[in-house]
């Protein structure tokens, strides 16, 4: 058997927990312009909204004229890009690009 077979072989494999953990942490942490230009790039995708537009002091409705059914897409793209859950609740509460970006921020 050669050395690196015989190394694979003599090395415990990683504790359960710390391959649970890996699994859950889909995301890394990540600063308030990098959620901001993610969601611009949603936004874009989902509303066609022009990412140059797009600022934390943006309301979605009023500003960035994103209606409640591409809001839900909006919602369901974020959850999937930043590895967070944003409950049925919450999504009220989003208002601006920038209560959304205080949330993800939040749950990294």
């Amino acid at each position: 058997m050669s050395g690196v077979a015989s190394a694979r072989r003599s090395r415990p494999p990683a504790p359960l927990s710390d391959v649970y953990t890996l699994m859950e942490r889909k995301h890394i942490a990540m600063t308030r312009d990098e959620i901001t230009t993610g969601l611009a790039e949603i936004l874009e995708e989902v509303a066609g909204v022009n990412p140059d537009e797009v600022a934390e002091e943006k309301s979605f409705t009023d500003d960035l004229d994103v209606d409640s059914l591409s809001m839900v897409e909006v919602v369901v793209a974020a959850e999937e890009k930043f590895g967070v859950k944003i409950p049925d609740n919450e999504v009220q509460n989003l208002k601006t690009v920038g209560d959304a970006v205080s949330f993800i921020e939040a749950q990294s």
